[in-house]
């Protein structure tokens, strides 16, 4: 049976983590979802593990694959794909977070609400590094968040909503609102600040939620450096460095 809400998770290559994403949504206070994700052309076992959860998954589980690389394209497929099969309104993490039990309950209840784009809370994965890695990344948040407030290019007549930092692996749309704005850009990763701005340029119903909160890998970290790591989210791209750390 067709769920109105659906969870739209993109992967690649995340066999080791999406398991621990999996159980994480299985875990949630609000389980009346259907569970898409959308495999961009992995070449390890992560859609064995999708289809192994789907044996105690307490909702309906689907597999999309994506062969044209980039998470937007992932992203992009997996929202058209739910709409196309009935959703109404579509969550969004990635295969490498860990959304708090509450999350899917509170993005329900900011759309049911009125919203068209709820935009989560995110934090450091609490086991991937220790406090002095957690703050750094939640500094590192701060500082691109203001960043992104400052910037020029984000200020204008089009935009009909002020400018708020958005985490892609912690969002909730409506089905309507997506198609309006014409949805995800369809190209590798950073994609969010872009896809934000469809939307402000689209509609001013933008809500920002304290109770939606997913808990995001810091591996960018280990891979980048710090440094590096403060070009990428400051929206600097990551250079020579793959956009895909693993």
């Amino acid at each position: 049976m067709s769920t109105r809400l659906w969870v739209v998770v993109p992967a690649y290559n995340e066999a080791a983590r999406i398991s621990a994403t999996l159980y994480a949504l299985a875990a949630q206070t609000d389980t009346a979802f259907t569970l898409l994700v959308v495999d961009n052309g992995s070449t390890d076992t992560t859609a064995d593990a999708v289809r192994s959860f789907m044996e105690c998954a307490p909702f309906a589980v689907q597999v999309l694959t994506e062969r044209e690389k980039g998470v937007g394209c992932a992203v992009d497929t997996g929202f058209r794909h739910a709409i196309a099969s009935g959703a109404e309104l579509i969550v969004r993490t990635d295969a490498d977070c860990i959304p708090r039990p509450g999350w899917v309950a509170a993005a329900r209840a900011a759309l049911d609400g009125g919203a068209g784009m709820v935009c989560g809370r995110i934090t450091a994965r609490r086991d991937e590094h220790g406090p002095a890695g957690r703050a750094f990344f939640a500094g590192l948040v701060t500082l691109a968040a203001l960043f992104g407030r400052l910037r020029p290019a984000h200020h204008g007549g089009e935009y009909l909503a002020p400018y708020r930092m958005h985490a892609g692996n912690n969002m909730a749309i409506t089905a309507r609102l997506y198609e309006a704005c014409g949805g995800m850009p369809r190209r590798p990763s950073p994609t969010d600040r872009l896809f934000l701005n469809r939307v402000r340029r689209t509609t001013a119903s933008i809500v920002h939620s304290r109770t939606m909160v997913v808990e995001n890998s810091t591996r960018r970290i280990k891979a980048y450096g710090v440094m590096a790591t403060a070009k990428w989210y400051l929206d600097r791209g990551s250079g020579p460095l793959t956009p895909d750390p693993r």
